[in-house]
């Protein structure tokens, strides 16, 4: 018999192509020992590839619909790198309502994409919900885009001197109402993911950056603030109207993957502020400086030579660029967007050098994968991040009570709730009727509703000898049973809050309301018509109010430990 020999030496395995579309973009050669990664080689592809020569070889003009293809996710900030460039070199003054206008499509592109970062980053490390979730209000946001621009992604908006477009009728109302209901979003996301146990034993203290290791290898955005530095190219250089609105630098000091990911999600609420001030204090004028049309322009553009004579569509204008050279950056969602430009006294920039954020920052990951595990790998390359209140420490002694806790309390709390409506009802029909019922438990009777129902349950005998002894026997259990059953199909979530209000209570109506049909079972099977008045009358109680009185104390409660 062969008996298959372990082997002890090293094993190199293949990572990629990383992308959904299997564009080639990167592809890892890991080397491994069982699980423990040993070494990491990344490896770029090759997608849209000349981006840098394209642009020495056409006007600005012709070159915009070219640059969201850089970074397909943030479109708005590729193109507002390739007009600042121009505009610093010409000192072309932007009017007013351009720069507010720019503010708010750069803000709904950053947080389109931190979602398209949230969902995957999620999903590659097992959980699936979040990636259905983020589509639908980045979908929402692509609306917005397309309203203003025309197009859903590839937007060609901006221009030099401003944007190509006003905002349409109507849409700074649209924009305010996304606002609103996307800040309701993000809380629901920091429910379901922030204080997951399984979520935090994957990300936190995963993908260590010291604040020097980052500062060394020159990291940007959202691993550069992770890291305790806090560094915001809104606030350090003040391009655009960004240091006339109210916002602050979202940053963390532990500097792994856990710390990254809050940094993400505070940058998407603090984006929301941005926006709403901005739609607030938005002012009029024209949104383009018309008056560069008819200066700078070239005075002997190639487009007269020869072989342009008989292009068969207007030439775009060529705005000369000054004989200088500049670099000009903003904050992209993934980190420092720059360009290196030169100009050469011509329609054509002389040079054109750029600085991707994401580039700069894979730097640092074989040194982050080493001696972790094959699965940190995602975990790490996503670049995601997270960070947690000091009460997680103890998440794996005490993570069963944050279950268990307002389960209880939602059951004691109900309880008592009822026991208060019986007892209130038999005193209002002793008062209507003009008698006095016994009110011999407890203080006040307060306790006699309780003592009414230990008394029939050890009864001797509760089944009537002429009725039907199964619909009898069933009928009890089924209005018991039901209402218990509605404890547990309540969605529960940390922090005595429902994970979600509308269904919680839709689903306690549907069964709780199944407890008036054991009632009218009971009254049926006992064969007399007393009986059966008696069963139709409490069921009759039963959904005309005890339900609804029942339903406002746990909205109530619930309204107020949220």
């Amino acid at each position: 018999m062969n008996i298959p020999a372990t082997r002890k030496d090293l094993m190199i395995v293949n990572m990629g192509p990383q992308h959904p579309s299997m564009h080639g973009v990167l592809r890892l050669i890991v080397t491994l020992d069982g699980e423990d990664v040993i070494d990491c080689e990344p490896i770029l592809g090759y997608l849209h590839r000349g981006m840098e020569k394209i642009a020495e070889n056409r006007t600005i003009i012709q070159y915009l619909p070219y640059v969201t293809r850089w970074d397909y996710l943030a479109t708005m900030f590729t193109e507002a790198i390739t007009v600042n460039g121009p505009e610093q070199l010409g000192n072309i003054q932007v009017p007013k309502r351009a720069s507010y206008i720019r503010v708010i499509m750069l803000e709904l592109s950053r947080i389109a994409s931190h979602l398209l970062w949230l969902g995957p980053f999620m999903a590659d490390i097992g959980a699936q919900t979040p990636f259905f979730y983020i589509f639908r209000e980045r979908e929402l946001i692509y609306d917005l885009f397309e309203a203003a621009t025309g197009m859903r992604m590839m937007h060609n908006f901006f221009r030099i001197g401003g944007v190509a477009a006003d905002l349409p009728y109507g849409w700074i109302d649209k924009c305010f109402d996304f606002c609103n209901y996307f800040l309701t979003r993000v809380i629901e996301y920091q429910k379901l993911i922030t204080r997951n146990p399984i979520f935090l034993e994957r990300v936190e203290g995963v993908g260590f950056v010291g604040r020097e290791e980052v500062i060394n290898w020159g990291l940007s955005g959202p691993m550069l603030r992770a890291s305790g530095i806090q560094w915001d190219l809104r606030e350090v250089d003040n391009y655009e109207c960004y240091e006339e609105l109210d916002w602050e630098v979202q940053w963390q000091k532990e500097g792994d993957s856990l710390a990254r990911y809050l940094v993400r999600i505070g940058e998407m609420v603090e984006s929301i502020k941005i926006i709403q001030q901005a739609l607030e204090g938005i002012p009029g004028g024209p949104y383009e400086n018309f008056e560069i049309r008819c200066f700078d322009r070239e005075k002997e553009p190639e487009w007269n030579d020869f072989e342009y004579r008989f292009i068969g569509k207007k030439s775009s204008p060529t705005f000369e660029l000054p004989k200088q050279e500049l670099y000009v950056r903003v904050e992209a969602p993934k980190g420092e967007l720059g360009i290196f430009l030169i100009g050469d006294q011509n329609g054509f920039p002389w040079r054109w050098k750029i600085r991707p954020p994401g580039f700069i920052n894979l730097q640092i990951l074989p040194q982050l994968v080493k001696r972790m595990k094959l699965a940190d790998i995602m975990t790490i390359l996503v670049q995601d991040i997270n960070s947690f209140s000091g009460l997680e420490s103890f998440k794996e002694v005490y993570g069963i009570l944050w279950i268990l806790v307002p389960i209880l309390i939602l059951i004691l709390g109900i309880t008592i709730s009822v026991l208060a409506i019986v007892w209130l009802e038999r005193e209002i029909s002793a008062g209507v009727q003009q008698r006095i019922g016994p009110e011999y438990a407890g203080p006040f009777g307060i306790l006699q509703a309780l003592a009414d129902g230990t008394k029939l349950l050890f009864k001797e005998n509760l089944i009537p000898s002429r009725g039907d002894i199964r619909l009898f026997s069933i009928g009890p259990s089924i209005s018991i049973i039901s209402i218990l059953i509605s404890y547990s199909v309540i969605p529960f979530g940390y922090n005595f809050v429902l994970s979600d209000f509308k269904i919680g209570v839709f689903l306690w109506i549907a069964i709780s309301s199944i407890a008036p049909i054991g009632l009218l079972m009971s009254g049926y099977g006992s064969n007399n018509k007393y009986s059966f008045l008696g069963g139709l009358r409490a069921a009759a109680q039963s959904i005309s109010y005890e339900i609804p009185l029942t339903l406002c104390v746990l909205s109530i409660s619930l309204r107020a430990i949220r």
